[in-house]
């Protein structure tokens, strides 16, 4: 193997074998070095994989909007023939639940319609034909399982849904990020696996390469912070953290899943949803299963951790995500053994990920980015290459961001929007839904 790169990535998640994808086809020699066996073997891995179009702020629409037609083109974009199959997108579309904390989603209409986005408006009679095993109470506010009012109806009725048409999810994120790997491959990337980095060398103001803990060198004027959880850690050996103004850590997450209700085919008459009245969000599953997730309601303390030493056992916290899932749906069965997942999120200061350059020349960042930009990677790929094409040749992203053109949707966004000096954005949902 070469000791000596154009580009370094550190991380091989979704993200990071998608910006080594649109390097290559720049004509970089990328080199992706991740400590674990395999491409998306970390918190990528253990991702819903939902794709969505609706953020709390209009860049991230955008950015979502765009991301949706590389998935519904999936095989156009990689390409090329993978052994192990291509990852399928399951369009089934996603509907949010209206609430007075979401504003009944009315702001996030307001920036489908400025972009195009279709959605349609689901009253109770729509929702109850779509979704027949729905108790349409409302449960709010979302509480822990412990609570003496816990699974108690405010007695209102919920005030309906709002559908978004595109929207799915991808069944195997693993696979999904194979896929990039053999298609980053196939334009001359390498990959390098079960390779841990100790030191992130620097020469005169400069990104010089990255040093392994087997001692071995390599050699790369720059280097790619793609490391998911451990993000901050990386920046923390190039020495950036302190110049930036919009930090992420490590948040320990836990994903309930649980069997369909009987008499109900979640799997093929299922959706994507959001909601906020019970905290949590869901997807169907292989198997007729249902995945839950939380959307981080106030009354859960959020766990951050270390992210080589966290706890990797289920809590109470699957419980309260499966118990309060079942407000909604009565028929839902709870199985006894917990299933799912324990993993972490890279969170952001607001959520919205980073997107940048950083005070080391040569040093960027895609970071903070787990929980809400999976279904982002490609356009994200195509972000970091055209950051790192534009600074490398000098041009000043700080003073002059660049400026992005979305080609699926024919718009443009700021690329200051992810900047990590940006203030914290208050039209973030501080969540998951970002």
């Amino acid at each position: 193997m070469s000791k000596s790169y154009d580009a370094v990535i550190v991380g091989a998640g979704i993200i990071g074998a998608c910006t080594a994808y649109e390097l290559s086809r720049k004509g970089y020699r990328t080199l992706n070095i991740d400590k674990l066996p395999a491409a998306g073997y970390g918190s990528t891995g253990n991702s819903c994989a939902i794709i969505r179009t609706h953020y709390s702020t209009y860049d991230g629409c955008a950015l979502a909007y765009e991301g949706y037609f590389y998935w519904d083109g999936w095989a156009n974009y990689i390409g090329v023939e993978d052994e192990r199959g291509l990852a399928k997108f399951y369009d089934t579309g996603c509907f949010v639940m209206k609430t007075e904390l979401n504003d009944y989603l009315r702001p996030i209409c307001r920036n489908m319609d400025a972009l195009g986005i279709p959605w349609e408006d689901w009253d109770l009679e729509t929702l109850k034909a779509k979704m027949p095993i729905y108790d349409l109470h409302s449960y709010a506010p979302v509480k822990r399982p412990d609570d003496p009012d816990f699974g108690k109806t405010s007695g209102e009725m919920m005030a309906g849904a709002v559908f978004f048409f595109k929207a799915g999810y991808i069944s195997d994120p693993q696979l999904a990020t194979h896929n990039v790997q053999r298609a980053a491959e196939a334009k001359g990337a390498t990959f390098l696996f079960n390779s841990k980095i100790v030191e992130i060398r620097q020469q005169d103001g400069r990104v010089a390469g990255v040093t392994l803990e087997s001692g071995e060198e390599i050699d790369a004027p720059v280097v790619v912070n793609v490391a998911g959880p451990h993000s901050y850690l990386i920046n923390r050996m190039a020495g950036v953290e302190e110049g930036m103004n919009i930090k992420t850590r490590a948040l320990r997450q836990e994903v309930a899943h649980v069997p369909s209700p009987k008499g109900f085919d979640f799997e093929k008459d299922g959706f994507v949803t959001s909601d906020g009245d019970v905290g949590c969000y869901c997807r169907p599953e292989t198997g007729n299963h249902i995945l839950i997730g939380s959307e981080d309601p106030a009354c859960d303390e959020r766990e951050w951790v270390d992210p080589d030493d966290y706890n990797r056992d289920f809590t109470d916290q699957w419980q309260a995500q499966a118990y309060r899932v079942a407000q909604r749906i009565p028929s839902l069965g709870i199985p006894s053994r917990m299933k799912g997942v324990v993993d972490l999120y890279d969170v952001s200061d607001d959520w919205i990920p980073i997107y940048d350059k950083s005070d080391l020349a040569g040093f960027y960042m895609a970071i903070g980015t787990s929980g809400n930009q999976f279904k982002n990677a490609p356009v994200a790929g195509v972000m970091m290459a055209e950051l790192i094409e534009r600074c490398e040749a000098g041009h000043d992203h700080d003073k002059d961001p660049l400026q992005l053109e979305l080609r699926h949707i024919g718009r443009s966004i700021d690329l200051g929007f992810y900047s990590r000096l940006r203030e914290i954005n208050k039209e973030s949902s501080f969540s998951v839904l970002g």
